[in-house]
């Protein structure tokens, strides 16, 4: 915990991926998240005034000037993760006083590994060790995912913050996002590795396109209520009642409830794969997803599909899936580790040739969740 003569606090934050469970955590279902060794880092200090503030992000150049007294949403998009935290710490009663803030980052923005989460875990936990606001990791969870529900307006699930701050080295979470209880499962997958291959395309649809299948698994719920009073999320259905609630559902809405029942049984699956060391049933469940994905829930694009098949005809990869929302970003691949490179290198002079586009391509391994340097 923090204390009185703390003056300065250096943070890592670092971002996540998800092994499988997509689109599931803001249906109280079930993730598998970690986080990776790639990070944010915030340099937090002091200022011995009472309410005035700087942030200054290395990657936008930019400096983000708060009155503690005044917190106000912005028009630009970045300072809304900074001032969303500043907000519900503020709403909690906790008591900030000024300080100066600097962001370095060596997470690939917008490639699905939610660097969004990693700065407001990583905010939120810094200005908690240097001005001692007795938050739990817990709350600092909630209170991240919060700011990005009210200042962002973006109706995530608690997977991101939980994986930035509760990260276990070697380890993936398993995570039940309706009790909060969760598990930490050992990762290993050698003599294979993750590769992240980055689309470098982000399609304008994300968060649109986001807050509305949020909004059609809960037309599905509402519809499924009146025959099962007692299903609260989409957590608590089964493929029968889905099925028996069918012929009161648009097909969409039932393709979209269908989607993310499959993917919380895949979840469950993929976690007695990995204790058996069955890679290739996780592999293929990966590859399940990605189906799913596609056809029942409409979030991927050309560029995806397009690195996903692609893996299919490489015998040393086992699984590839889009990660993160969708529209772009990135695919996670289960690639052994003796092909990797020449995997990266056919797909990348293959996909250039196809979208006249540059992929970029990074490792993902489990690591600690937020720390104090």
């Amino acid at each position: 915990m923090g204390n009185q003569d703390l003056d300065k606090v250096i943070v890592n934050s670092p971002g996540r991926i998800n092994i499988i469970g997509e689109h599931t955590d803001y249906n109280l279902g079930y993730v598998l998240p970690t986080s990776i060794d790639k990070r944010i880092r915030l340099t937090i200090e002091r200022n011995n005034t009472d309410t005035q503030c700087e942030i200054r992000s290395e990657g936008y150049k930019k400096a983000l000037l708060v009155d503690l007294k005044h917190i106000a949403p912005s028009n630009t998009q970045w300072e809304n993760y900074i001032l969303g935290v500043l907000y519900e710490i503020y709403k909690r009663n906790k008591e900030l006083k000024g300080f100066q803030c600097t962001i370095e980052s060596d997470l690939p923005v917008g490639s699905g590994v939610s660097s969004s989460a990693a700065l407001e875990c990583g905010l939120a936990f810094g200005l908690n060790e240097l001005f001692d606001l007795g938050l739990s990791k817990h709350e600092i969870v909630t209170l991240s995912r919060d700011a990005e529900h009210n200042y962002v307006g973006t109706k995530c699930g608690i997977m991101d913050q939980f994986a930035s701050v509760m990260g276990k080295k070697d380890h993936v979470i398993l995570l039940d996002c309706k009790s909060m209880d969760y598990t930490y499962v050992p990762f290993s997958i050698a003599p294979y590795k993750l590769v992240l291959l980055n689309s470098n395309v982000s399609h304008s649809l994300a968060s649109s396109e986001y807050n509305t299948r949020r909004n059609e698994c809960e037309e599905g719920v509402s519809i499924l209520q009146k025959k099962y009073p007692n299903i609260s999320s989409l957590r608590d259905a089964s493929l029968e009642m889905i099925d028996a609630g069918k012929i009161d559902m648009s097909p969409k809405v039932f393709d979209r409830c269908t989607y993310v029942v499959q993917e919380n049984i895949r979840v469950l699956n993929a976690v007695e794969a990995l204790e058996k060391g069955d890679l290739k049933k996780l592999g293929t469940l990966m590859y399940e997803t990605h189906e799913g994905l596609r056809n029942l829930y409409e979030v991927s694009c050309p560029e995806l599909d397009f690195l996903v098949d692609f893996s299919k005809n490489e015998d040393e990869v086992l699984g590839s899936r889009l990660m993160g929302g969708g529209f772009g970003g990135c695919t996670i691949n289960l690639v052994h580790e003796d092909a990797a490179d020449s995997f990266i290198q056919s797909v990348s002079e293959a996909y250039e040739k196809e979208f006249n586009i540059k992929l970029s391509h990074f490792e993902g391994h489990p690591s600690t969740g937020t720390t104090l340097l």
